[in-house]
């Protein structure tokens, strides 16, 4: 399959996806998924001790994924790991044949399975980008030289509908100079909004992927409205998915991502969409389906 690298470039719409490594050393559900994603999708993001929970580390997970015959994108977090370890971790998946990575700040510890952990952020995700840079031209964080050098596509996330806007927009300037050449954004429901934030991003030579969570539940719509920063899901929507049939809300959410998708590409709003299935792993398909 072609690279992700050589898909954003070609491609006029790409699709990436997300697999979450699990909670303990049985691989069996997450190989399925690997399997089930890996030659509809353009990349395949691997999670980083995702909300704070310990898990099977992403660097692991993407070499499962190349030994598949997938391309996956590596999370790295800057909660978990210094310096020395972060530029550890980007030259050990280098080796490994991993191509791309996302830089992230990451969660914070009191949100996850073991609140008692001493977070590190040593660097921030601008910071982790301009290490990526740097090693990417054969120097490391001190100013050395290296044995040969990396060579990642490196992208970061940007919330474009946060409010107010104006931090996210001087946070994604930052991440364009550090060397983000793609954006995977957090959860877009609003799309007129979305289509105010692309007529800024578009000034930038980067491509932006459109956050697509599936929604399970008007219960789960809710839940984020209240208590995840940055992300509105339309009472509309809503409302949508509370007059479902029972046990069949997620239907419905699989049409109303369907839907947004097919709009993205039509209209050419943006470049792709990034599916985050949350535990639905399965359903990435009839998600794709949904959006023909």
């Amino acid at each position: 399959m072609a690279s992700f690298a050589e898909a954003l470039q070609s491609k006029p719409f790409v699709v990436t996806a997300e697999v979450g490594p699990p909670k303990g050393t049985d691989v069996s559900r997450l190989l399925h998924h690997i399997d089930l994603l890996k030659d509809k999708v353009d990349g395949l993001n691997v999670t980083d001790n995702q909300s704070s929970v310990m898990r099977i580390s992403s660097l692991a997970v993407c070499r499962l994924i190349l030994d598949r015959g997938g391309e996956p994108i590596l999370q790295l977090t800057c909660r978990d790991r210094n310096r020395l370890g972060l530029q550890s971790e980007l030259l050990s998946a280098w080796v490994l044949g991993v191509r791309n990575v996302l830089c992230l700040t990451g969660d914070y510890v009191s949100v996850g399975d073991h609140p008692q952990a001493k977070p590190v952020f040593d660097l921030d995700s601008v910071q982790l980008l301009q290490t990526v840079e740097l090693l990417n031209n054969n120097k490391d964080l001190a100013g050395h030289d290296m044995q040969g050098a990396t060579g990642f596509l490196a992208g970061a996330v940007v919330t474009p509908e946060a409010d107010p806007i104006e931090p996210q927009l001087i946070k994604f300037e930052k991440k364009v100079a550090a060397g983000a050449k793609f954006f995977q954004t957090q959860a877009v429901y609003d799309l007129e909004k979305f289509k105010r934030f692309m007529d800024y991003a578009r000034r930038f030579p980067v491509k932006v992927l459109a956050g697509i969570v599936l929604l399970v539940s008007a219960g789960m719509a809710r839940y984020m409205n209240n208590n995840v920063p940055g992300i509105f899901v339309p009472e509309r929507l809503i409302e949508e998915l509370a007059k479902a049939e029972k046990g069949k809300a997620i239907e419905v959410g699989i049409g109303i991502a369907g839907r947004m998708i097919r709009q993205l590409r039509q209209e050419q709003i943006c470049d792709g969409v990034h599916i985050m299935a949350i535990g639905k792993e399965e359903r990435v398909p009839d998600i794709l389906a949904a959006a023909q």
